[in-house]
């Protein structure tokens, strides 16, 4: 391709990972033309550098663990894991990082693919750089969707780039277990990945700046997940800042903020995401490159009635399953405009994206594992509601101790004392991660506590929690 072309759709859809893929199929369910624009991988960074590789490593971990815990069993799993085994096991659910089969999918819903880089060049147009350094120009009817997702952010160090330090793409794509790593960072993405390659064989060292994991959950999350860890044996270390990083002859050295030097033979910096926004053409619509898209709860860019930013670039929940529900509530919205329909788009309607707001769910696999959905105790204060916090020891339920030997964990209901409804809900504890839904359906319904009563837990299971916190509500 070496002249330019134009090419004429409904929808242009900058970015196929998992959002821009949602967003192709509402529209094209609804019948407009759909063209997608991607620079790498159909399936994004969730395929090939988050959500699936770090699960695909996490599992075999997670799996050893509970293992551990059960009588009649513990005594087959005190070998190492075969790291090698784990590292395939991953490559297997990354496709081998290749696209073949999303790129099929995208096919049978009848959306275009346009491979290269895609740049707005003015409303309504994106103008696609191919691999051959050709261009095509597409044009957008209706809505164009951004969709191009979000990537690692790193300090300012010094001549860090040198270092060559791991992202998350580098922590869940390697190919071999460092002897010894630090892990920059308490979020997520530092706890997930120091579980994985503390118990792949290397030796972890975990430094924190804030005096916690896991910040934006109910502090007793980080306290137990921190306390596992060293029990695996990471060096975890809170109020912890990074001045320097070196590499000297192939070793990582960083420095503290108290002078302390730290070796390795890899750093991974989990500090934070930025939008990929920097280089989409926002300046030829009067937008700042590399900014977040600020947009409506229909997922409309503000000031723009034919943009749409779907996913990471809002900057509403930073998740692969939030952004997928982003993408389908605007999908509908890009359709019912097109089409003349009435939009509905009052809270929780067909139309708004009312659960970005009050019913954000999300797990951290790590051991234990960390799941919650809602607002925090401090958060639902700080929003001005009036709330209890009613805590349970998740030890105290049959299912936990039939689960494992020794269960350790935690229970957290926010309700609402007006209202009667709960803000929020966390779990901490050996597979509470399928417990999560069950939360999420109760605060994103608003299900009054006395209905709550009514939903009978099945004995012997680790959901019987549920009773606990309602008795803990009703007896306090």
């Amino acid at each position: 391709m070496t002249e330019t072309e134009t090419n004429v759709y409904d929808v242009v859809v900058l970015g196929a990972g998992p959002v821009g893929e949602n967003v192709a199929d509402r529209t094209r369910a609804a019948g407009l033309t759909t063209a997608v624009v991607e620079s790498e991988l159909v399936g994004g960074e969730c395929s090939y550098w988050a959500c699936m590789p770090s699960k695909a490593l996490l599992r075999p971990v997670i799996a050893r663990a509970d293992a551990r815990r059960v009588p009649g069993l513990r005594q087959s799993v005190q070998g190492p894991l075969d790291a090698s085994a784990v590292l395939a096991h991953r490559d297997y659910y990354t496709s081998n990082w290749k696209d073949d089969g999303q790129v099929g999918w995208l096919d049978s819903i009848g959306a275009d693919l346009h491979r290269g880089h895609g740049r707005l060049t003015g409303p309504r147009t994106v103008t696609v750089t191919g691999p051959d350094g050709g261009e095509r120009v597409l044009t957008a009817r209706h809505a164009v969707a951004v969709c191009t997702g979000s990537r690692a952010a790193l300090p300012g160090l010094p001549r860090l780039d040198a270092v060559k330090p791991w992202t998350s793409r580098e922590a869940t794509s390697s190919q071999t277990v460092p002897g010894r790593l630090i892990v920059i960072g308490g979020g997520v993405v530092a706890t997930e990945m120091a579980t994985v390659w503390q118990a792949l064989g290397s030796q972890v060292t975990l430094l924190v700046r804030g005096k916690g994991l896991l910040p934006r959950m109910e502090s007793f999350a980080g306290e137990l997940i921190a306390e596992a860890l060293k029990e695996a044996g990471a060096d975890v270390r809170t109020g912890t800042s990074v001045e320097s990083v070196t590499r000297e002859n192939g070793t990582v050295v960083a420095v503290t903020g108290t002078g302390e030097r730290i070796e390795a033979d890899e750093i991974l910096f989990a500090t934070g995401r930025a939008p990929r926004t920097d280089d989409i053409g926002l300046e030829s619509i009067g937008l700042d490159p590399g900014s977040w898209l600020p947009v409506d709860d229909s997922l409309r860019v503000t000031g723009h009635d034919w943009l749409y930013a779907v996913g990471d670039v809002n900057h509403r929940a930073l998740l692969t399953h939030q952004g997928k529900y982003q993408a389908r509530i605007a999908g509908a919205a890009i359709a019912a405009r097109a089409t003349g329909e009435t939009l509905l788009a009052e809270p929780w309607g067909a139309h708004a994206a009312t659960a970005d707001h009050t019913a954000v769910p999300q797990v951290v696999f790590t051991d234990p594992e960390a799941a919650a959905v809602g607002l925090s105790l401090a958060e639902a204060e700080e929003a001005g509601h009036r709330v209890r916090a009613v805590d349970v020891d998740l030890s105290t339920v049959s299912g936990a101790g039939l689960y494992a030997d020794g269960y350790q964990g935690r229970a957290r209901m926010v309700v609402d004392i007006e209202d009667e409804i709960l803000r929020g809900v966390t779990f901490v504890g050996p597979g509470v991660g399928e417990l999560i839904h069950s939360a999420t359906i109760a605060v994103a319904g608003q299900v009054p506590v006395s209905r709550l009563w009514h939903a009978v837990p099945s004995y012997p299971t680790i959901s019987e929690v549920w009773l606990r916190l309602l008795e803990a509500y009703r007896d306090a």
